[in-house]
């Protein structure tokens, strides 16, 4: 058979999930209106407190988790299920907003907690509390399609209402009634209403499983008719890769690891998608089954590579809060990788998909588990990668110049502060630049990397060239680093009266003049001064000059510069 033959054969899904409860749609309805006008209360627009970001928290994933699993005829353990995941997430929250200048990566942490949440609803619907390992696999898959799609069309649904409700306040509006206009730019009023609508459609789609069991595996069809481009891209790669030795890979970290892993991901979900919840309902096309065992095989070795070019990007640069997050992601994707090598090599040609579906289901669990308690406030990996930095800085592995200390005072935290004072008690080079770094008010980006204290070196340079006074400019402009973009030159313009060194800084045919050494280690700007006419192109090797006239004035390749500075 071939691949576009397949047949839309639906295991029927379990029967006692099927019954219609008429109320639903309204109870589902009133759930999320009230947890929408909740919401409403708690988000007075400025950034959420803590307690406030907690009780939100506690809202969108109890009303959530009770919308999906609500059961009538067992609805004491999905109110215990629900609120105890609203209470975690609401721990979470309230860790991540109390703490969030604190520690490093929160949102990582609290992207865990959500990670965790979407794993366990499944589980907890499929009865996983109740049979732990020994769950249906079956009943797992189903729910975990349903949801997916029942949330998707309720989400789809929403978006539809508030169109209508757009088209409605232009008709009335035809008539002189605005009620919709005004109700709209109520802010309760778009909380109940999205919640309402998110909450019947959820509802009409959750008494309507015969259906949407049928549309899943019509989805997942669609989605196996990808998996044939995804497995020849994969045959392709591996063997360039191995073609040019691994040198591709290494010519691409940069990029490699979050391509290789979203592969990785791909190869999983598509595999699924083949292979569904029993070898009845398993894709009858011999093509789509051979693709499922070559995506299936491809977890591992793209999980793999994905891992050493993260490795070589460490070796390189050292461990951050989020390459230890990314670190651990690989570390899921090679157990996923190794589970299914392993189910592959047992099945051999026949069987491999059940011990792929067995394995699912013990890594699901545990996956959950793992993210669960990464979520909580357990671990401080700006502490770590603080640790491994200075680590390398001490052994050798990076310059004195070329360190990020920048890094220290804005990335990894208290922890990452705490470091960076303490090299700042060092003497000579080390504890300056530490100094200077401390004194940043703000962390200025530039493309992907913040310029290293080298690299506004190497577009510096000073009149008269004095190491002392480069010293000086270089720190000042560590805590200015959105300065000096291209090619700068310092003036020195001597001492004031409270003996402070003024500079001009000249750049790109302007300058602005600076008194060095303030009180918070940083230069008090005195006034910018506009370009003057069109010139040549301002570069580092520009002949700049300081003249005595009536009024001192700057010159750059002959030509005066604005305004005399004094």
């Amino acid at each position: 058979m071939a691949a576009g033959d397949e047949q839309v054969s639906a295991a029927p899904a379990p029967e006692n999930l099927l019954e219609d409860w008429e109320p639903r749609p309204f109870v589902l309805a009133a759930l999320l209106a009230c947890g929408g006008l909740g919401l409403h209360f708690l988000f007075d627009g400025s950034d959420p407190q803590p307690l406030a970001g907690a009780g939100a928290a506690f809202i969108f994933f109890a009303a959530l988790a009770a919308a999906f699993a609500l059961d009538p005829r067992n609805w004491k353990s999905v109110a215990v299920f629900a609120l105890g995941l609203g209470a975690v997430m609401a721990g979470i929250a309230w860790h991540v907003l109390r703490f969030e200048e604190a520690y490093a990566g929160q949102h990582f942490a609290f992207a865990a907690g959500v990670f965790a949440s979407v794993i366990a609803l499944p589980l907890f619907q499929a009865g996983f509390h109740r049979t732990r390992l020994n769950t249906d696999y079956k009943l797992t898959h189903f729910h975990v399609w349903t949801d997916a799609i029942s949330g998707a069309g309720a989400l789809a649904f929403t978006g539809l209402s508030w169109l209508m409700l757009f088209l409605l306040d232009g008709l009335l509006g035809l008539v002189g009634i605005n009620l919709i206009e005004d109700l709209t730019r109520e802010g309760w009023f778009g909380w109940m209403w999205s919640g309402a609508a998110f909450g019947t459609a959820l509802g009409v789609l959750r008494n309507n499983l015969k259906i949407i069991s049928s549309l899943q595996n019509v989805v997942l069809i669609v989605l196996s008719l990808l998996a044939v481009p995804l497995a020849l891209a994969l045959v392709v790669f591996l063997v360039a890769l191995l073609a040019s030795g691994g040198q591709a890979l290494w010519d691409a970290t940069d990029s490699a690891t979050p391509v290789l892993l979203a592969c990785a991901v791909g190869c999983f979900v598509l595999t699924n998608a083949i292979m569904r919840d029993d070898d009845v309902a398993t894709s009858r096309s011999r093509i789509l089954r051979g693709v499922a065992m070559v995506l299936a095989a491809g977890v591992l070795p793209l999980s793999v590579f994905a891992a050493v070019s993260m490795g070589i990007r460490v070796h390189q640069h050292g461990l951050t809060p989020e390459r230890i997050w990314a670190l651990i992601c690989i570390a899921v994707a090679v157990a996923y990788g190794i589970a299914y090598a392993v189910g592959l090599a047992q099945g051999r040609v026949s069987g491999w998909a059940t011990y792929l579906r067995r394995a699912n289901l013990n890594l699901a669990s545990a996956t959950g588990i793992l993210a669960l308690i990464l979520a909580l406030p357990l671990w401080d990996f700006g502490a770590i990668s603080a640790r491994n930095q200075v680590a390398r800085l001490d052994a050798g592995r990076v310059s004195v110049e070329a360190f990020d200390y920048s890094a220290l005072r804005w990335d990894f935290g208290d922890a990452g502060r705490q470091a960076l004072a303490r090299l700042g008690e060092r003497e000579g080079e080390v504890g300056r630049l530490a100094r200077a770094a401390a004194a940043q008010t703000m962390r200025v980006w530039r493309g992907l990397e913040t310029p290293t204290r080298g690299d506004v070196a190497a577009r510096l340079r000073v009149q008269p060239d004095s190491e002392e006074l480069r010293a000086e400019v270089l720190d000042f402009l560590t805590t200015e680093s959105w300065r000096c973009a291209e090619a700068c030159i310092a003036l020195d313009l001597g001492r004031n009266a409270e003996g402070r060194r003024e500079i001009a800084l000249v750049e790109g045919y302007n300058f602005e003049r600076f008194v060095l050494g303030g009180p918070d280690g940083r230069a008090d700007p005195i006034y910018p001064l506009a370009q003057d006419g069109q010139l040549p192109p301002f570069t580092r090797d520009a002949e700049v000059e300081l003249r005595e006239e009536t009024r001192r004035a700057i010159y750059v390749n002959g030509r005066r510069v604005g305004v005399p500075v004094d």
